[in-house]
């Protein structure tokens, strides 16, 4: 007796696009950007970022992965790497940019159900703003037919719509909680505003952004123990280089996916998601760079930034005392529950990479030394058994109304409180909620945060005159420069990289 079975038939008719993709488009192309606030705040997080990647270029392992992919190759008209000599294609100038300023995991940051670092769509916007003003300068459009001239404005309003994207997509959707890294993020913010940038129309957007979300996402394993690893410093380049060449095919015709997020069974939301679709909080404006948050004292995961506030008080206090780190008993560390839900951990740090992702490290070298630097993370440093030997005093559990405060969108803290005792009995605690890089704190941060610009521009360039070009032109009227004429600050004469 033959089996008969049935044939599944599949309804081949294209629907409109999904109603997210269209949202970003219409954002991307018809939202006008007016606030004077975000306006300036996107100054001051677009000098950090780039003061972030020069800073990146002092180590070995960031430098060696910035360049052509075969050695020697220079594009004409192409983007420049600031704080190197290499001009590239846009695709890779956008992956170097973007591994560069993510580097040492210095520069701003968003923290929500999912959490990032939204001036890391900076790799893209910039690296195709410079490539597509030195085209126009040399030869017009006749190269390029989407060639144009950009001024450093387009970049920071490009940045205010990165931010926006990118940032109130995390407000309600958790992609750490699937196992998806958040640099997915970058990928779709970069696409959305790379496109218009390039000339796409407002369809054409859709096409690219969708062509964002079913390309391959990233899984969080690099991030997390047991296999922390660098690859976490260069995921945000590798986003923006997808998404500027995603938005290069579209604009050579390649056709998008109208609903690559909600179609049954291969979809995003089924295929990733667990089924379920994006929630969202509030519609795309200018919030996310208006209360973007700032790593202004500390290379640090952001979550950890407020306990290593609270380690440098401690610190100056047992010195107070007449004591020191060796005087410690235990310390206790309450946390938020993405902190310790991503950065508690326990035994051996392997790395760079697993080090400045660890709370207790972050927590120890303060108590120990006074400082948490970069430098901080290297071998060099992380030998000395005074830093494992105080880790193994510590616990680090969650505080629940640092979660609460976490979450709320009035208050978006980040709580952390770290309390040590003494050998002999004496108990100390600090408890700080929001770092100086807040919202909240941005009249006393800025002054401390354009210092720290200037000492970056100077660690990486030794010329004065160059030094002096580049904070004179970085004033609040950068945005009338053309965005190659700045980016030329930036080029390092004397070696490559």
């Amino acid at each position: 007796m033959s089996e008969v079975r049935s044939r599944i038939i599949t309804d081949n008719i294209r629907p409109e696009p999904d109603k997210v993709l269209q949202e970003i488009a219409d954002y991307v192309h018809h939202y006008e950007i007016d606030s004077p606030v975000a306006i300036e705040t996107a100054r001051l997080c677009l000098l950090d970022t780039l003061g972030c990647g020069l800073e990146a270029l002092r180590y070995d392992n960031c430098a060696r992965l910035i360049g052509p992919v075969v050695p020697g190759t220079v594009v004409p008209n192409g983007t420049k790497v600031p704080g190197t000599s290499y001009q590239l294609d846009p695709v890779r100038g956008a992956f170097a940019i973007g591994m560069a300023v993510r580097w040492l995991d210095y520069n701003d940051c968003w923290l929500a159900a999912e959490w990032g670092h939204p001036s890391d769509n900076l790799g893209g916007i910039l690296a195709v703003a410079d490539w597509l003003s030195r085209t126009y300068r040399a030869s017009g459009t006749s190269v390029v037919s989407f060639a144009k001239q950009f001024k450093i404005m387009d970049v920071l309003k490009g940045m205010i719509k990165a931010h926006e994207i990118q940032g109130v997509l995390a407000i309600k959707n958790s992609f750490n909680a699937v196992g998806l890294d958040h640099v997915v993020l970058v990928k779709v913010a970069t696409t959305a505003v790379v496109s218009k940038m390039i000339g796409l129309s407002r369809d054409q957007t859709v096409d690219a952004v969708s062509q964002a979300w079913v390309d391959g996402q990233s899984l969080r394993t690099y991030r997390h123990a047991p296999n922390t690893g660098s690859r976490k410093s260069w995921a945000a380049g590798d986003a923006c280089s997808r998404a500027v060449n995603l938005a290069l095919m579209v604009q050579k015709g390649e056709a998008g996916l109208p609903s690559v997020l909600t179609a049954k069974t291969w979809g995003f939301y089924d295929v990733l998601f667990k089924g379920k679709p994006f929630k969202f909080q509030r519609t795309y404006g200018s919030y996310v760079m208006e209360n973007v948050l700032f790593k202004i004292s500390y290379p640090a995961e952001f979550h950890a930034q407020t306990a290593v506030e609270a380690a440098m008080t401690l610190h100056k206090k047992i010195a107070d005392l007449g004591k020191s780190a060796a005087d410690i008993a235990s310390v206790m560390i309450r946390t938020q529950e993405s902190g310790n839900r991503i950065i508690n951990k326990s035994g051996p740090l392997y790395n760079y990479a697993d080090r400045d992702h660890c709370i207790q490290y972050m927590v120890a070298v303060p108590l120990l030394y006074g400082r948490l630097t970069a430098d901080d993370y290297s071998d060099a440093v992380a030998t000395d058994p005074a830093i494992d030997e105080l880790r193994a005093k510590m616990t680090c559990t969650e505080d629940e109304s640092f979660t609460v405060d976490y979450h709320a969108p009035d208050k978006r803290f980040i709580g952390n409180a770290v309390k040590i005792m003494l050998t002999d009995g004496t108990e100390l605690e600090e408890e700080v909620h929001y770092p100086i890089g807040h919202r909240l704190r941005r009249e006393e941060g800025t002054p401390v945060l354009l210092q720290k610009f200037e000492r970056h521009v100077r660690g990486r360039f030794e010329d004065e005159q160059q030094v002096q070009s580049i904070l004179e032109k970085s004033n609040k009227n950068i945005g009338e420069l053309d965005v190659d004429e700045y980016v030329d600050l930036y080029v390092k004469k004397d070696k490559v990289c």
